[in-house]
């Protein structure tokens, strides 16, 4: 009687093992028009680890990653070894991925539009601004400027003693070292995209 062939796993560091099963899981429950709670259902694992895995906040074990891969119709084998194959050097953002809000409120909503999982000396957000709705910031890290650009309505920038106006089309730069804000100062939402530099 002939003996099965070992699976084979692929020899990559845990690090970045999880860094691509993450995107993979991302990636299948994507192209399958899930949500985290269908793939939770269909697992048996739950959202909030899912969403983990997802953001490669997790380390899952063993038996979680074999619950996904069922979910997915795949072997532990494949979805390892479709995981290690994908990793890509682009990383994509969806409008729809709700992971993405940082905050959301009566004031305003704000998403990231760069990647949460990484360290880095720029990060990039769109934030919606209520009529009347303002964003207050402490004072961030000494050299800590930010960048503005009014995509929608109009606002006011205000950076320590300093104000400035701005409506659509306008960017403006300012120290965000001291308290800051951005505040909607029309009579409809305001639309900004916000790039903040860390020096």
């Amino acid at each position: 009687m002939p003996t099965k062939a070992k699976t084979r796993i692929p020899e990559t560091s845990p690090e970045a093992l999880n860094e691509n099963l993450g995107k993979r899981v991302k990636k299948l429950r994507g192209d399958r028009g899930w949500s985290l709670e269908d793939l939770a259902t269909a697992s048996g694992v739950s959202r909030s680890m899912l969403s983990e895995i997802e953001r490669e906040k997790a380390n899952p074990t063993l038996t979680v990653t074999f619950r996904i891969a069922r979910a997915f119709g795949l072997t532990l084998q494949e979805l390892i070894e479709s995981a290690e194959a994908s990793a890509s050097k682009i990383q994509v953002i969806r409008a729809s991925d709700r992971a993405q809000v940082y905050r959301s409120d009566k004031q305003c909503e704000i998403r990231t539009l760069s990647p949460i999982n990484l360290e880095k000396d720029v990060e990039f957000y769109e934030v919606s601004l209520r009529p009347g709705g303002a964003l207050r910031s402490q004072a961030h890290f000494e050299g800590t400027r930010e960048f503005l650009t009014v995509e929608e309505g109009s606002v006011r920038i205000e950076s320590d003693q300093d104000k400035d106006d701005l409506t659509k089309g306008d960017s403006g730069t300012y120290r965000a070292d001291v308290p800051h804000a951005i505040v909607n100062t029309g009579k409809a939402d305001a639309l900004v995209f916000l790039v903040v530099i860390y020096r």
